[in-house]
């Protein structure tokens, strides 16, 4: 069955429009971006259609966080929304796209970096699984929703990175070698 995640976004954001704007085009930019992935690495057989949907729906919770400098004025700390959004998309029936929204967080979070960094999180994986998953968390680490209008460069993207701790960086220099484009 095909979905449009436009219409999905707007069915939860239509009383947002500056937040649902600025969601779209950010989802937009990583979807553009994971499906260049997609065409330059055909040997990965990666899922187009779910890719592109997957993209544009990785940041649906963002609606009910506390983020104020990007229109998000609900009571839930940031850091939730993937877990958020992927509650949301299990409720309309899209448990693989839920997979996505929860598991795109940095380079995703394990139990041990949930625990160290005393994050308000269920202590489980929610490090990407699937190609798909990966290209996403990937592609979406190059674009902030807080400056739509850059791309950050590679150098930039580990330097943000580092702050949380090797892993991360680790993982993301193992995806450049698979993904970049």
């Amino acid at each position: 069955m095909q979905m449009n995640p436009e219409t999905l976004i707007h069915k939860y954001y239509a009383g947002q429009p500056e937040l649902e704007q600025l969601l779209l085009v950010h989802s937009r930019q990583v979807a553009d971006m994971a499906l260049c992935i997609c065409d330059a690495h055909p040997d990965l057989r990666m899922d187009r259609t779910f890719l592109y949907e997957a993209a544009m729906l990785h940041d649906i919770g963002i609606l009910e966080t506390d983020a104020p400098g990007i229109h998000c004025r609900g009571m839930e700390p940031y850091i939730r929304h993937g877990i958020i959004g992927a509650e949301m998309l299990r409720r309309e029936g899209l448990p693989r796209h839920a997979g996505v929204a929860e598991r795109h967080t940095g380079t995703g979070l394990t139990v041990q970096q949930i625990e160290r960094q005393k994050l308000p999180l269920p202590l489980r994986d929610f490090s990407p699984k699937t190609l798909e998953e990966q290209a996403i968390c990937y592609a979406d680490k190059f674009f902030s929703k807080s400056k739509p209008d850059e791309r950050k460069t590679y150098e930039r993207v580990l330097k943000s990175l580092e702050r949380f701790g090797p892993e991360g960086v680790e993982r993301f220099c193992r995806w450049h070698e698979i993904f970049a484009v």
